[in-house]
């Protein structure tokens, strides 16, 4: 048996072959996938950092017109997205009539469908990592079936058998099984470690969402 790729790639049966490609497709996607969302969580962060800094002062002394006007301008911060919703449901319901406790409770909704929204974005190709951790060791298994299958149908029409026949065919198909769990393991760590990474940063636009509205009703809550 020969363990040179470009060896196994030529004695491969077509069949082999093309589980091969697909799953190196996956390999692929899921490796785009998790740079796209790790450079998305690095800048989104990055942002975040830069408007709170700005932002804070203005809600700690309730000025949230000021806040508004900075949220306004604020692009590719989720956390802006936050504050400015929050902050403007709340005075344009207040412009409308409504008590403070009616304006409070529609900004607060407001705010739990942007972050459904906002969840939706933020996972944005996971399922491509979830879909090739959990299928991929099976199509790697698909193509060693297949493999051996090959191998046994040589068998047939050569009509010699034995280890030293089909051997180094049958070797040669269990690399493709090999292939699967290399593409799949490293998929599923990295999908633990997003997951848990976007969870966490959800979790932080939903404190300062409820943050906000605390302090709109801290400060107006007398209106």
């Amino acid at each position: 048996m020969h363990l040179d790729p470009v060896h196994i790639w030529a004695a491969m049966p077509t069949a082999v072959a093309a589980v091969v490609v697909v799953l190196l497709m996956q390999a692929l996607l899921s490796l785009a996938a998790v740079i796209d969302r790790m450079l998305m969580l690095f800048l989104s962060t990055q942002k975040n950092k830069a408007f709170a800094a700005e932002v804070t002062p203005k809600l700690e002394s309730g000025d949230f017109e000021g806040a508004l006007g900075l949220a306004s301008k604020a692009s590719g911060s989720h956390l802006a997205s936050t504050i400015y919703l929050g902050i403007r449901t709340f005075l344009d319901r207040r412009a409308e009539g409504k008590a403070v406790p009616a304006a409070l409770q529609l900004s607060a909704r407001a705010l739990g469908r942007q972050r459904e929204q906002t969840s939706a974005a933020l996972n944005k190709g996971m399922n491509i990592l979830a879909s090739t951790g959990s299928t991929a060791p099976f199509v790697g298994l698909l193509g060693t079936v297949l493999g051996i299958l090959f191998a046994f149908q040589q068998i047939a029409q050569t009509g010699s058998g034995g280890i030293a026949t089909i051997g180094a065919a049958i070797g040669e198909a269990l690399v493709v099984t090999g292939l699967g769990l290399v593409v799949a393991i490293p998929t599923v760590l990295v999908f633990n470690y997003l997951s848990n990474r976007i969870a966490l940063y959800e979790a932080g636009l939903e404190n300062a969402g409820m943050e906000l509205i605390d302090r709109l009703e801290t400060k107006l809550g007398h209106g």
